[in-house]
């Protein structure tokens, strides 16, 4: 058996080799692409031999996705994802003085791999169709991540220099492409109160909005009260911070909509996904980021417990001495746990959600704690599913809940 320890940058990887007992081999630093997983093939041979099955080989690396980790999969070596923060842990027994260095890091990723190899996680083998459905949802994710951070640039200058156009799109949501046109076709207190009913109409009209002689006229009477104002140079100055605010948000708004027929195309393209958009709460842009987290590694998640302490729904107990506390997971992946959340929210629609949250407020849970175990039940049922390859069933997933003693 080989293990090596990859610490992995931009360009370059730096990797240690040990054997089963520790003993450093070698140590390297090759390049990113195929040069270097040639050259890593050939450390591997050099001191593996020629007998050496490629599932000896095992490899700790701290990320799970990209070329380089699945050349490394596909030559059939066992990878291990580490979180960093779980190799700075490890590094601590080494010394307390917080020292580091890439070949310090290789070390320390080669020496977990053979110290706690059975305390980490597998690259799960999820199949193209999986990957595929991850790349796209977490890339619509991210841009929708990405525009909430720009709106509250954009609103936080506004705030200071321009507060009644805040008042005055409320209605139309500050983030709607038709309210952001406006913005920009007025970007200052004196121009905004000079747009006439006729151009916001045009404006509202093109986007298709309901009631819009009626919304013209109350954005025109908001636009159009006394403001305090700011000299002309320092409005002007805002105004164009605004309008390049507002201009961004509108092209990521398009690229949302585009990456979202993606997700619904990759996802719906999937062979789980007919499960998925069978239990209650999820839809396709959901499903599609439960799927990306999950994987679809059957593997991967023996029990059902697994798969919920993957996604930090299910609680931890810390006890010590006469202090016993159950809490929530705070470490998780926080991309799973948005998702789940959104889920456990819509099901609410669902009778028997519905029954088993109002069971876990009754008993005084407050309504984050009580959604999050109804999103940990839910995570159970989805388990259930996936391993029967059945479709989600009301009455069966809450039998055991329907009855007012039932635990």
């Amino acid at each position: 058996m080989l293990l090596i320890g990859d610490d992995w940058a931009e360009d370059h990887h730096d990797v240690e080799v040990q054997d089963a007992s520790g003993r450093k081999l070698a140590s390297a630093n090759l390049p990113e692409g195929v040069a270097g997983i040639a050259k890593l093939h050939e450390l591997v041979a050099r001191h593996g031999g020629a007998d050496l099955d490629p599932a000896g080989v095992v490899v700790g690396i701290e990320t799970d996705r990209g070329s380089w980790v699945q050349a490394l999969i596909a030559s059939g070596y066992q990878v291990f994802a580490i979180n960093p923060r779980q190799v700075n842990r490890f590094k601590e027994r080494y010394g307390s003085s917080g020292a580091k260095s890439d070949k310090g890091d290789a070390h320390a990723l080669a020496d977990m791999v053979r110290i706690d190899r059975d305390q980490l996680r597998p690259v799960a083998g999820d199949s193209e169709q999986a990957q595929a459905v991850k790349v796209v949802a977490r890339a619509h994710q991210s841009l929708i991540w990405e525009r909430t951070r720009t709106f509250q640039r954009l609103r936080s200058t506004l705030r200071e220099y321009f507060p009644g156009a805040l008042k005055a799109y409320a209605d139309l949501a500050l983030t709607s492409t038709d309210a952001l046109e406006l913005l920009i076709k007025a970007p200052s207190p004196a121009t905004a109160a000079k747009l006439t009913r006729t151009q916001i109409t045009t404006v509202l009209t093109r986007h298709r909005r309901h009631n819009r002689d009626a919304k013209a006229a109350t954005i025109q009477s908001a636009l159009r009260e006394q403001q305090l104002g700011l000299p002309e140079p320092v409005t002007a100055a805002y105004a164009a911070a605004a309008t390049a605010h507002a201009r961004l948000i509108i092209a990521l708004n398009e690229q949302i909509a585009l990456m979202e027929e993606q997700v619904r195309a990759h996802f719906l393209a999937h062979p789980d996904a007919e499960i998925y958009l069978s239990m209650p709460g999820i839809g396709e842009i959901t499903g599609a980021r439960v799927l990306a987290e999950f994987g679809d590694d059957p593997t991967r998640y023996a029990f059902a417990k697994a798969r919920k302490n993957y996604a930090g729904t299910s609680p931890i107990t810390r006890a010590s001495g006469k202090s016993h506390t159950v809490q929530a997971r705070y470490v998780r992946n926080n991309r799973l746990a948005d998702a789940l959340q959104t889920q456990a929210f819509a099901a609410l629609r669902s009778p028997g959600a519905r029954r088993y949250y109002d069971k876990q407020r009754a008993r005084e849970a407050g309504y984050n704690p009580a959604l999050r175990q109804l999103g940990n039940r839910l995570v159970g049922i989805l388990h259930g599913c996936l391993k029967t390859r059945t479709h989600y069933d009301e009455a069966t997933a809450w039998s055991h809940h329907a009855h007012p003693h039932a635990t």
